[in-house]
């Protein structure tokens, strides 16, 4: 959750399906970072 606030403290939107939209979107953009801090490890064969 603390990652999440690092993309903005507060939400923006006051609707709530508005509200959980945003929320997806930043999860969507940590998702995104996360893949491309994942190293792709390969077996030497």
């Amino acid at each position: 959750m603390n990652c999440i606030k690092l993309l903005g403290q507060s939400l923006m939107a006051r609707d709530f399906e508005r509200q959980v939209a945003e929320l997806q979107v930043r999860i969507a953009v940590l998702n995104g970072y996360t893949a491309l801090g994942t190293p792709i490890t390969v077996t030497a064969e």
